[in-house]
């Protein structure tokens, strides 16, 4: 398939949406061709209303593999309806959070396991997977105590979990880094946000010089 899918992967509190609120203005000075940012869950009309019962915070009584599932089916709607039709039409998507995000929450957050949820992910989305990944670090203490500082809204069902789980979410993210590193790109998150978004940038322009002026 023609076009550049690069998503976007981060532990609660790396700061990706600053991050990419930042970034986006910047690439899109210097890309050859157009680019579509969206997000996961969500992305169109079905999965923004999937997102809402997922991260509701009333919704305690959700089973960790009724959540997993939901993921799923908000990504494979995100996929038909936004994801392949621009990849079809050679532009570019730039993603916050992909099938990885899952493997991290659900799989081990979660402890389902990394191998169910992954299978799970690949009917739903029949293999496709990113050109790039920058995984956004940042230690599960730091992060939680930004979101702490500066989210205003309530937080939502996954920022309410215990350090333990957030821990679990990180070192998967970390080991998923190690095993792709081709794919795979660690970016040191604790920095001052110019410097986290200026790597991010020379990494895309570095990796696609073609797609870049």
């Amino acid at each position: 398939m023609a076009g550049l899918f690069i998503t976007f992967e981060g532990p609660d509190g790396a700061g990706k949406t600053s991050v990419l609120a930042q970034l986006l203005p910047l690439l899109k000075q210097q890309a050859q061709k157009q680019i579509i940012e969206t997000r996961e869950p969500g992305g169109n009309p079905i999965s923004e209303a999937i997102r809402r019962i997922i991260l509701d915070p009333k919704n305690t009584a959700m089973d960790k593999r009724t959540e997993a599932l939901l993921y799923a089916a908000a990504r494979r709607q995100h996929i038909v309806e936004k994801i392949r039709p621009v990849l079809a039409a050679d532009k570019i998507v730039l993603c916050d959070r992909f099938v990885d995000s899952s493997l991290a929450y659900q799989g081990s957050g979660r402890q389902i396991g990394i191998s169910a949820v992954a299978k799970m992910n690949e009917f739903a989305t029949e293999q496709l997977t990113p050109d790039l990944t920058l995984y956004l670090d940042v230690p599960s203490k730091l992060g939680l105590t930004r979101i702490a500082a500066h989210r205003q809204e309530q937080n939502d069902r996954l920022d309410q979990e215990a350090l333990s789980f957030h821990q679990k979410v990180r070192q998967a993210y970390l080991d998923l880094a190690k095993s792709h590193p081709d794919r795979i790109k660690i970016i040191d998150a604790t920095q001052a946000l110019t410097t986290v978004i200026a790597d991010c940038q020379q990494m895309i322009i570095r990796t696609y010089p073609a797609w870049f002026k």
